[in-house]
């Protein structure tokens, strides 16, 4: 039976999740269900793909990836099941494909499926969790639906710029301890750098360089501000044992520039 997760601003004090769960577990009774967040912030797709990119390719090919964040339709937008890598997605058409996705998917389903419900206010529920047991079943997409060519909402990804002798990127995740990733790639630092000596200076309301980017946490003293790359390959500003956002201003879209000797 395919693993089916779930990625929602639903939170953990109501009995939303459960009855997500709840939901799939009466159409799949041995349904493998996995829980990668309910802590987005609200309606924040943005949060939520950076989440969930960094982590769905560590499941197996062919899971079913639920996104319950900002699910509700409206005129401009609509449920979709969507293939692509290897990997089911059952989400919304507003925007968060663009930002979750680096390729072309193999196939994009507008789900037209009827309710279970004549609630309109719970899709992940009443639409998502009964797409996502169609698929884990082995059903086609298109009896879910009809096939589209394209996403209706598309978001360009703000990419780091470089020119040969720096990197001008900025802050795009604040997570859980306060790390400050940015979207400056290790293979970008290593083809621009030639093994250069560097600078990383950091916008916020005060001025803070490093000049060193070390492997692990504690090569610096406790309280003291590290910059490394971590396991989704991207350079994150750290204090070890603190919260680099709180002790060192650092905010998402703060600016992160890397000289080079």
């Amino acid at each position: 039976m395919p693993i089916i997760t779930l990625t929602t601003d639903l939170g953990t004090v109501d009995h939303y999740v459960s009855a997500v769960k709840a939901t799939i577990l009466r159409q799949l009774d041995n349904a493998n269900i996995v829980d990668i967040s309910h802590d987005i912030p609200s309606f924040n797709i943005i949060h939520a793909a950076f989440v969930l990119k960094n982590v769905y390719q560590e499941f197996p090919p062919e899971s079913i990836h639920i996104i319950g964040v900002n699910a509700e339709t409206n005129e401009d937008n609509s449920h979709l099941a969507v293939y692509a890598n290897g990997h089911y997605f059952v989400g919304t058409d507003n925007g968060i494909f663009s930002l979750l996705l680096d390729l072309k998917p193999d196939k994009i389903i507008e789900i037209t499926t009827t309710r279970d419900s004549d609630n309109e206010n719970f899709p992940v529920k009443d639409v998502f969790a009964k797409a996502a047991c169609h698929i884990a079943r082995g059903g086609t997409l298109e009896i879910i639906g009809t096939e589209i060519k394209q996403f209706s909402k598309e978001f360009t990804k703000l990419e780091a710029l470089h020119d040969k002798n720096s990197i001008r990127g900025s802050i795009i995740h604040i997570d859980h301890y306060g790390n400050a990733i940015t979207n400056i790639s290790q293979r970008l630092f290593k083809d621009v750098a030639k093994g250069r000596a560097y600078t990383i200076n950091l916008g916020s309301k005060e001025h803070y360089s490093l000049n060193t980017i070390k492997r692990k946490y504690n090569e610096v003293q406790a309280g003291d501000a590290v910059a490394l790359f971590i396991s989704t390959d991207f350079l994150t500003i750290s204090i070890n044992n603190g919260s680099a956002s709180s002790l060192m201003g650092l905010h998402i879209n703060d600016t992160v520039r890397i000289e080079f000797k």
